[in-house]
């Protein structure tokens, strides 16, 4: 089955998902954020089939969040390390095991996020970096970015409309 590609697309999350790819992608990186990092290792730990998660590596290695590092010469191994950008998909995964853990019953929660020096659990929520403001729907909206048409700023007109009750 063709995967569509939203590559085209102006929306950042369209562009993001396309970027990640599907969920065996998002659990390969999960399991990199737990150091796992060689073929072997994440096709043992997601029982995924090699030539499935040999896809879903090179398109994470292709899209820049790995980078492929030959760790044998003969036979030729390779791992995968993650990138800066690799590494920034760690507070979406965060917000998505968060999420999870809020909408699946208690008694089959095997993890839960803690903190690493004292090992207490964490409780999450997602903060405006400039104004430590907790992030809603309530409270946020999109803005016209620098390669916004008219069609995107009737989008958002609409959307403010909306929030605010008023008939576009």
């Amino acid at each position: 089955m063709q995967r569509t590609s939203f590559s085209q697309f102006k929306c950042p999350a369209a562009r993001a998902l396309d970027s990640v790819g599907d969920w065996w992608s998002i659990l390969i990186l999960r399991d990199a954020f737990q150091g796992l990092s060689r073929f072997d290792d994440f096709q043992k730990s997601l029982g995924v089939a090699p030539n499935i998660l040999t896809r879903r590596l090179k398109h994470l290695t292709d899209e820049g969040l790995f980078e492929r590092r030959l760790y044998h010469q003969r036979p030729a191994r390779y791992e995968y390390v993650l990138t800066d950008k690799g590494r920034d998909f760690f507070p979406v995964l965060m917000t998505l095991f968060s999420w999870g853990s809020r909408h699946i019953p208690e008694e089959d929660l095997a993890f839960l996020l803690g903190d690493a020096a004292s090992g207490k659990e964490r409780e999450t929520t997602l903060v405006d970096a400039r104004t430590g403001e907790e992030v809603t729907p309530e409270n946020t909206s999109l803005l016209a970015g620098p390669a916004a048409d008219d069609e995107v700023h009737e989008r958002i007109a609409r959307m403010r409309a909306w929030y605010l009750g008023i008939d576009a």
